[in-house]
């Protein structure tokens, strides 16, 4: 899950909250311990008040404009996320699985798209994303924040259940079995109360996401971004001078979860961009990488990566790498995540990127 103010905060299970402004019609929430699934009945639900509407909204993909008001007698799921926020993106598949499951009983579920990058405002970015994420509901591009600030939200991802009457029962942030269970739970009850019939079927977590593997955090790599809070996961020996270009050398690369760089780079305050000659090493622990990426002052950039000291092999290319004279690599156009590395099996690996110039990196993900 990541938090708005820069400051990534790992949360497991559904939080409880409480409302602390009652005059005005922003929603502020509080965190507190997660409910028991007990108390996730009807009649034991907090009432939150009404829930703001969707407001600010240059676009919309998937739908005509909606508002929450227009939607009364349904079941309604407000989903803030944005396209290049892995936690988002592997919470995409089970939200796909709820609309295919509850759809036509009576849920609506919106994504919010709120960004976190300056280019997620693009709108054909995040069309280009809706599509190859295979979404199906309704998105509604929030880019000045506008729904964003009326929920009091801080987080990616967040969702926020509101009941046949338009006000909000249920909130959880971030991705774990138990707040998709219970989001489930919730789910059904409400609907009940709505005078539906969901199927008895559930939806089982287990069958479209893994949690059992423990792997590296996720790593920002802009100055600006370890300045504002986040975990500086560079190498000691690299100083990162904000808006310089530095040479650097990778001396002793032996760290785990630590980025080591070599050759010249440019820090920018959101990211760090290939000049000349420019090298990256990671020593992970997963089985997915997976690099938020664009290109500066070019169409396209090209990265050369190697896993352990040797070439990619084939069946373990990411998505969006290829073989080319025997080596792997991968072709970066646009801004989006671009998943490099997908072994079989999670395990400790080292990573080297080797960039021509104008390869963009904004952070690292993993899966």
């Amino acid at each position: 899950m990541k938090k708005q103010n820069n400051v990534y905060i790992a949360v497991f299970g559904v939080i409880a909250l409480i409302i602390i402004a009652a005059a005005v019609s922003t929603l502020f929430f509080n965190q507190s311990a997660a409910p028991s699934t007990a108390s996730l009945s009807l009649a034991n639900l907090t009432n939150y008040g009404p829930a703001p509407n969707i407001v600010g909204i240059s676009a919309w993909i998937n739908s005509q404009p909606l508002n929450i008001t227009q939607l009364r007698g349904k079941v309604v799921l407000v989903d803030f996320w944005t396209y290049s926020c892995i936690n988002c993106i592997r919470t995409i598949p089970y939200l796909e699985a709820l609309q295919k499951e509850y759809g036509n009983y009576g849920l609506v579920i919106i994504g919010v798209h709120t960004p976190e990058f300056q280019f997620e405002h693009n709108l054909s970015n995040v069309e280009a994303a809706v599509k190859r994420f295979n979404i199906t509901y309704p998105v509604a591009l929030d880019n000045n924040y506008s729904t964003w600030d009326a929920y009091g939200n801080e987080y990616w991802p967040a969702d926020y259940l509101i009941d046949k009457n338009g006000d909000v029962r249920y909130i959880s942030f971030g991705e774990s079995p138990t707040s998709f269970n219970q989001t489930q739970q919730v789910i059904r009850e409400l609907l009940e109360n709505a005078s539906y019939t969901p199927p008895s079927s559930l939806v089982d977590v287990k069958d479209i996401l893994n949690f059992t593997q423990q792997i590296s955090p996720e790593m920002y790599l802009g100055s600006q971004e370890i300045a504002q809070g986040r975990i500086n996961y560079f190498s000691s020996e690299d100083n990162i001078a904000p808006g310089q270009n530095t040479t650097y050398q990778a001396l002793n690369i032996s760290m785990n979860d630590t980025i080591y760089l070599a050759g010249t780079w440019y820090s920018a305050p959101d990211s760090m961009i290939a000049v000349n000659n420019s090298r990256l090493f990671l020593i992970y622990r997963a089985s997915r990488v997976n690099v938020v990426a664009g290109v500066s002052g070019a169409n396209y950039s090209t990265i050369r990566i190697t896993l352990d000291g040797n070439s990619v092999p084939s069946q373990e290319l990411g998505g969006d790498a290829s073989i080319v004279d025997g080596n792997a690599i991968v072709n970066v156009s646009s801004y989006r995540l671009y998943n490099i590395v997908s072994t079989q099996s999670y395990g400790w690996h080292t990573l080297e990127i080797n960039a021509s110039r104008g390869f963009r990196i904004y952070t690292f993900t993993f899966g």
